[in-house]
């Protein structure tokens, strides 16, 4: 359910953003707190907390993106007068997806054991371009080091899977059913 209420939220958010012209400050915003969420675990837990008051969260907010837009402390207002504002990381990714697709960018994700050289995702890039036929992709790499090797890659809905873990998983399959 919260999935769907940040994506009403993004969807409200581009929407103003749309109205006002300012789809790529707030796309700047929106990676901001994404990226400053996702790397604060302390963070997450704050917004997390029942404990904490609701207006000591939007105080923090407030101060840690006051070099943001007036439309993104509007969203942090909105959220917490709604009492969702531990929805914020997802409205931030909802955002970036909805921007990125009406701008026809395809993302790809690549998860891989150790991070991605420059030559290896120029490698990947045109691959995706081949896929996908899109002119414009951006890639992600998450790194996971339990797939211990290989890279598994999602456009989408695509996903194709050539990471060692998987290839052990399926010689394990094979032994188990013989």
């Amino acid at each position: 359910m919260s999935k769907r209420a940040a994506i009403r939220y993004a969807k409200a958010v581009l929407q103003k953003a749309e109205e006002n012209n300012t789809q790529n400050v707030m796309f700047g915003d929106m990676q901001s707190v994404k990226a400053t969420l996702d790397g604060s675990k302390e963070l997450q837990n704050m917004l997390q907390s029942p404990v904490i008051k609701a207006e000591d969260k939007k105080e923090a907010l407030l101060k840690i993106f006051s070099g943001k837009s007036n439309l993104t402390k509007n969203l942090i207002q909105v959220l917490v007068i709604n009492q969702r504002l531990n929805l914020l990381g997802g409205v931030a990714e909802s955002y970036i997806n909805l921007y990125n697709e009406a701008q026809g960018v395809k993302v790809a994700e690549v998860t891989t054991a150790v991070p991605l050289t420059s030559e290896l995702k120029e490698t990947v890039l045109v691959k995706v371009k081949e896929l996908t036929g899109s002119t414009s992709v951006t890639i992600n790499n998450i790194i996971d080091t339990t797939i211990i090797g290989g890279f598994i890659l999602r456009v989408g809905d695509l996903q194709y899977n050539a990471s060692i873990a998987n290839k052990l998983n399926r010689i394990k399959r094979e032994f188990t059913l013989n």
